[in-house]
């Protein structure tokens, strides 16, 4: 059996546990001590858990720390229904499961940024302070992300509808194909994201797939980006002016695949968080806690402790 990659400060977890939400069996990853305060972590679309490896170690030192394999993600199990708000729900009854009397810190990236911040809207009393990084919702037509020119589909809201309506047509015959070797995921992934080294993105791909008689394939259920969220420009942000807890958002410094949003944008959207902060890691893109986790906890850390 082929042994697990290993990466310089990448700490898989201590302890995981399954987590029943209304049928559905959810994979949590649990760092640090039981009884600390809770610290759950959110992933983005297509990624893991093993995602915050680098990361829940520092935090680790202070909190319980909780991250999520989404439904459909991970070791978490494929399901039939991927809409938002079985997403979301998803994230509360987690919430209600680990919460303390103040409730939790709430950590989400990407789509798992938007996931959290909107978990966070309705049901206030289980978080007490979000970080959102880098997950502002969608480019427009008029404003479309840069990586739209090598990756259409991520490029407008146009381009992402009639992508998901492609994959919702072909959803009842939808599988991976095998990839050969290990390296091959690797190099896929590259595409999307050239900023994340070779080395790191080999742990991060062997921990998201399995391999099999036939070759490698990826674990996440290649239905789950059906419903995806609500791209829809005049939709992120609205319910964000109901936030009660502040909301520290992490900004893109650095351009890549996935974004940043036009200034324009992103300043429209995040004028509705009422109690708002804003940071950047600086030379990172969209994965500061992949590409710089030390400076990426510093930041949290200072942040959720003030």
């Amino acid at each position: 059996m082929l042994e697990a990659p290993e990466f310089p400060g990448a700490q898989a977890s201590e302890r995981q546990t399954h987590f029943d939400s209304d049928g559905q069996r959810l994979c949590l990853h649990e760092w640090g001590d039981p009884q600390g305060t809770p610290l759950v972590l959110c992933h983005g679309l297509w990624d893991h858990a093993h995602a915050f490896d680098l990361l829940a170690p520092y935090l680790a030192e202070k909190y319980r720390v909780i991250a999520i394999d989404a439904r459909g993600h991970g070791d978490s199990a494929w399901v039939d229904n991927y809409a938002w708000p079985h997403m979301t729900f998803d994230l509360v009854r987690v919430l209600k499961c680990v919460a303390g009397p103040r409730g939790a810190l709430l950590v989400g990236h990407s789509y798992g940024g938007g996931l959290a911040s909107h978990a966070a809207c309705i049901a206030p009393e289980l978080v007490y302070k979000l970080v959102n990084i880098d997950g502002f919702g969608p480019g427009t037509d008029e404003h479309p992300l840069p990586g739209g020119a090598d990756f259409p589909e991520l490029g407008s809201v146009a381009a992402f509808r009639a992508y998901l309506d492609l994959r919702r047509k072909a959803q009842s015959f939808m599988e991976w194909r095998p990839y050969a070797a290990l390296d091959q995921l690797v190099a896929r992934r590259k595409r999307m994201n050239p900023r994340l080294s070779d080395a790191w993105l080999r742990y991060f791909c062997w921990h998201g797939s399995r391999r099999s008689s036939d070759g490698w394939r990826w674990k996440a259920d290649p239905n789950a980006g059906v419903g995806a969220g609500p791209f829809k420009a005049e939709w992120v942000g609205r319910h964000w002016r109901n936030l009660k807890c502040p909301m520290l958002a992490i900004v893109a410094d650095q351009p890549d695949s996935w974004g940043p949003l036009a200034p324009a944008l992103l300043d429209a959207r995040l004028a509705q968080v009422p109690l708002l902060e804003r940071a950047q890691v600086p030379g990172t893109g969209h994965f500061p806690h992949m590409e710089e986790p030390h400076a990426t906890a510093k930041l949290l850390l200072d942040y959720l402790q003030s």
